[in-house]
């Protein structure tokens, strides 16, 4: 027996624990599906065979997800025995020596971790495209277009089926972007609710957290238990579950009252697609018996956005700077992009950065707001898409421009194509995406749903509810293993 196209990581460690197949025969069809596919889709780099090997040797853990088949992102998420490009010529092969808290806990799941999956340089991008890995990373539902970003690659390899499930990360929308690009799952927990430790006490001023691509719900339930709680001498933890998301999903929630927004936040339109999306995803939530009326927050977006950029700048500033150890950068070792967040840090005081975090979390109590009972219009779950557009082409956005504020914020740039996801990065709040919608072409388009902070639990009870209402998990990309 190997892996079926469609399993997801739960049935597939089943299948182990039952002797249908082994961890090495899983492994070998990995890495065979990735000889196969990853000519085409450039989403699978720095593999690591013999580490995995020598996983299983040894004995593996005896988590959930034993002997299962898994990728991490070429971002973050350090680990010994996997080097890591960090997207980037400057921090190509770098090695780390010591594992970091979301690795451990992955790890201890039993999964076998045989290799790494493409982000843009500095994780800034919806799509992933890095100069260092040769070429962009491409989507296996049509190859001219990205399967998102910044965790693209591992959209790619999960969609493809080379693996059922992969780890990604998510500052604004990360994993939400590729999910929705890739026809997967993807969900954005409350801020702190995994850890970050010990390379980094937050990420751009805790609007970035781990995450998982999955074709299912229980996968990243299953997932998010085995890693959720914040690691010694972090700053801050997010709100105690009450039963886990395991056992959330084990029963319906219930009944929500759903706010329906088809613009943006800010009362744009959005493609066509994208609206009818969410517009059957409301039918379905009326359907299952959700009070559904049209909402959306009166919060400052276009304040929120200009206060990321700002410190997403920063921390990109940051992170080439500490790489490059006093030293002049050089020629080709940063794309446009990324020099161009240099140049527009190095134009921002102190006092700045203080205030567009300050920003940011005012952002957040607007939002806080939208949700908060008291108010007399009480609301428990805002539904929109995910992305204001279906997949953009390969080679949209580029990151050889400088002009990284207009790459960000400019009339065709990153917000107006994704103008949904970063705002809860923003607010720390949970969302999540899910696969309801294909175009005519047959590119999956996502919906949306967050909901209040600490809420995470009523939320992925709510997708495990549509999921298994409309489920997804079969549905095969053209490029598939």
């Amino acid at each position: 027996m190997t892996q079926g196209y469609g399993a997801d990581a739960t049935e597939t460690a089943r299948h182990i624990a039952r002797g249908d197949v082994s961890p090495e025969e899983l492994l070998d069809a990995a890495l065979a599906a990735v000889d196969r596919i990853n000519p085409v889709l450039n989403a699978i780099v720095l593999v690591q065979d013999g580490a995995a090997r020598k996983a299983i040797a040894e004995g593996l853990p005896r988590g959930p997800f034993r002997g299962v088949p898994f990728l991490i992102k070429d971002l973050g998420c350090e680990a010994v025995d996997f080097p890591s490009h960090n997207g980037s010529r400057l921090l190509a092969n770098t090695r780390y020596r010591r594992d970091s808290a979301i690795f451990q806990r992955m790890r201890a799941t039993g999964v076998v971790t045989f290799g790494r999956t493409t982000s843009p340089e500095g994780g800034i991008g919806p799509a992933t495209e890095a100069a260092v890995y040769g070429g962009p990373t491409r989507n296996p539902w049509n190859p001219d277009h990205t399967p998102g970003g910044s965790s693209g690659g591992a959209g790619a390899a999960v969609a493809a089926g080379i693996v059922p499930f992969a780890h990604g990360s998510d500052g604004g929308g990360s994993v939400r972007i590729p999910a929705s690009s890739c026809g997967l799952f993807g969900f954005k927990p409350t801020r702190a609710r995994l850890p970050d430790g010990p390379y980094a006490g937050e990420g751009w001023a805790g609007m970035a957290i781990d995450g998982f691509l999955t074709r299912s719900v229980r996968d990243t339930a299953i997932m998010l238990d085995a890693c959720e709680g914040a690691d010694p001498g972090a700053p801050y933890c997010a709100p105690p579950l009450l039963r886990g998301h395991a056992d959330a999903i084990s029963r319906p929630p219930r009944r929500l009252r759903v706010a329906l927004c088809d613009t943006t936040l800010t009362g744009d339109p959005i493609h066509a697609d994208c609206r009818a999306a969410v517009h059957q995803a409301a039918r379905l939530l009326s359907d299952l018996g959700h009070h559904v009326e049209p909402a959306r927050p009166m919060a400052d977006v276009a304040r929120m956005m200009r206060a990321w950029t700002d410190i997403v700048a920063c921390g990109t500033a940051l992170g080439i700077h500490s790489a490059l150890r006093g030293r002049a950068l050089e020629a080709g070792e940063v794309e446009g992009v990324g020099r161009g967040a240099i140049a527009h840090a190095a134009t921002l005081r102190g006092e700045r950065y203080l205030q567009a975090v300050g920003e940011i979390h005012a952002f957040g109590r607007e939002m806080a707001a939208f949700f908060d009972p008291e108010t007399g219009h009480p609301r428990d779950i805002l539904l929109t898409a995910t992305l204001a557009e279906p997949p953009a082409k390969v080679g949209r956005f580029s990151h050889m421009t400088e002009d990284y504020v207009a790459f960000r914020t400019g009339p065709d740039g990153v917000f107006a194509y994704s103008p949904f996801c970063a705002a809860f990065n923003a607010s720390g709040q949970p969302a999540a995406s899910l696969p309801l919608h294909r175009t005519a072409e047959g590119l999956p388009v996502g919906v949306h749903l967050a909901t209040r902070f600490g809420a995470d639990e009523e939320l992925i009870a709510l997708c495990a509810e549509i999921e298994a209402a409309r489920p997804w998990i079969g549905l095969r990309p053209a490029i598939h293993a």
